[in-house]
């Protein structure tokens, strides 16, 4: 698995305040139109569609997620997994065993304690035991694991980018 490589752009020469304004505004409401996106910033709805395309072909923009309440569906444990490896050259090998198991669903590779940081959605502790005893024990290099349950979710929103 190659690491995901995001290039650094120059923001003043690749995007300009109306960018970001779109950015901004779609983080808080991605199902806003391109015609009232416009109205709210004074251009065409086609000069959105426009500026949504360049932000799609420059990487920044990256698909539109569904926000999903898993508790309602019965998701109903959330967990942290701090990961130490054997060796820190088995990143990328550990990391594309991980990504096979589908509770984890996001994963960063990190300074201090842990070579890697993990969290987990489980509908239960049965498969969160599973994925810990089962899952995660067959991937070679990881040293050993620390997992932390999420007692509540106080919040979560995006960075504020204007």
């Amino acid at each position: 698995m190659e690491p995901k490589i995001t290039p650094k752009l120059n923001i003043d020469k690749s995007l300009d305040k109306l960018d970001m304004q779109i950015i901004q505004a779609m983080m808080m409401d991605a199902e806003i139109s391109y015609a009232d996106l416009g109205k709210q910033f004074f251009v065409s709805g086609g000069t959105i569609h426009v500026r949504i395309k360049k932000l799609e072909e420059l990487g920044i923009v990256q698909g539109k997620r569904l926000a999903v309440d898993l508790k309602v569906l019965g998701y109903d444990v959330i967990a942290f997994i701090g990961i130490y490896l054997e060796k820190s050259s088995l990143y990328d090998s550990v990391a594309e065993g991980l990504q096979k198991i589908p509770q984890i669903v996001r994963l960063n590779y990190t300074t201090g304690n842990y070579s890697m940081f993990a969290e987990i959605v489980c509908k239960d502790i049965q498969q969160l035991r599973f994925v810990l005893h089962d899952e995660l024990q067959k991937i070679k290099g990881i040293e050993r694991t620390e997992t932390f349950i999420s007692l509540e979710e106080s919040f979560a929103r995006n960075v504020r980018i204007v």
